[in-house]
């Protein structure tokens, strides 16, 4: 995944979870947030960001916040779409006779559902912003839909629960 149009900017202040404020070669901008998690160890006023200004037309914004710099060094992507995209990639290349995008399993929609012969897997992917001492975490934040994801992926595990088409 490679993203067009990248600035540097730094960040200023995020005022709500859609929208940060940053400063562009002493000019500050209005951004859109692409994660609209916490973010709240890495966005940091003063730390140095990466803006990618996509181009759409009559956007609210020109840029999209997709990158900071943690004052530990440790460059993070908070573009929460870029963890599907670079793994939807990746499976593109693994062979696979089927693959299926955001894929409809008991009360949750999953990442990716795919096939190989007989053998079917379902593939929950999650990008990781929280980072303590060089480990990355997830989530940085409580999430009841991660939690519901945990418990449809261990049903779907159970053979005397799974769909015969899980099987």
């Amino acid at each position: 995944m490679v993203y067009d149009n990248v600035t540097r900017a730094v960040f200023v202040k995020r005022p709500n979870r859609f929208i940060a404020e940053v400063n562009i070669d002493g000019r500050r901008e209005t951004v859109h947030v692409k994660n609209t998690g916490r973010c709240k160890e890495l966005l940091i006023p003063g730390s140095e960001v990466w803006l990618t200004a996509p181009g759409t037309p009559d956007r609210k914004t020109k840029y999209d916040l997709i990158a900071v710099r943690k004052n530990s060094g440790i460059l993070f992507n908070i573009d929460s779409q870029a963890p599907n995209k670079v793994v939807k990639e990746w499976l593109a290349s693994q062979d696979y006779d089927a693959v299926v995008p955001e894929y409809t399993y008991g009360d949750s929609r999953i990442d990716f559902y795919m096939e190989r012969g007989n053998e079917k897997y379902l593939m929950e992917v999650k990008g990781c912003t929280l980072e303590i001492g060089g480990v990355g975490y997830f989530p940085d934040a409580p999430t009841e839909r991660g939690v519901k994801h945990i418990r449809e992926l261990i049903k779907a595990r159970k053979p005397d629960i799974m769909p015969y088409w899980l099987l």
